[in-house]
């Protein structure tokens, strides 16, 4: 089970007009900034465009695409190269954000987009579960975030007063 294979299948659908912009988030994401953690799936991000004579989003063509190529489905997750897989919108300003200014990394010779450190924290800010909190103080404590450009987006996303108390939860003593 090679993260690879995934970033090189995703690429591919990306080359084959299956998909436009992507890129990956959630805990995936986070280990290109930080140290690996377990996780049971990948979450990639693409911009859907709407068919023509289709009023709403639609993944079947992600579904059709991969099904061809021999991958299974388990629930809302194809299984691309055994990681169980997430295609998802990007929704709301911070995750559209999060997409459109998404960096390239290599992973061992294979070009994937991610989203950047800061948007990862301030998304895991927004979102606010346990393991998000967890997850935004690995960042700080890392020291991997550059702190205007991360507060330039939580301004920019109405996340000020979840930072405020974020910051007398878990940073102040």
């Amino acid at each position: 089970m090679r993260i690879g294979e995934v970033i090189a299948t995703i690429n591919t659908m990306q080359s084959d007009g299956i998909i436009e912009r992507y890129a990956i988030g959630g805990a995936v994401g986070a280990t290109f900034y930080l140290e690996p953690v377990a996780t049971l799936d990948v979450d990639v991000f693409v911009a859907f465009r709407v068919e023509p004579g289709q009023l709403l989003i639609s993944p079947q063509r992600i579904f059709d695409y991969l099904r061809a190529k021999g991958c299974a489905t388990e629930g809302e997750y194809l299984v691309i190269a055994g990681w169980p897989v997430q295609f998802l919108p990007p929704t709301g300003s911070l995750a559209e954000e999060a997409l459109r200014d998404a960096v390239e990394r290599d992973l061992d010779g294979t070009p994937v987009r991610v989203f950047t450190a800061e948007h990862l924290a301030a998304l895991a800010l927004q979102t606010g579960r346990a393991k998000d909190h967890a997850r935004l103080l690995q960042f700080i404590e890392a020291g991997v975030l550059d702190a205007a450009r991360f507060q330039a987006i939580v301004a920019r996303h109405g996340l000020g007063a979840a930072w405020e108390r974020f910051q007398r939860r878990f940073l102040e003593l």
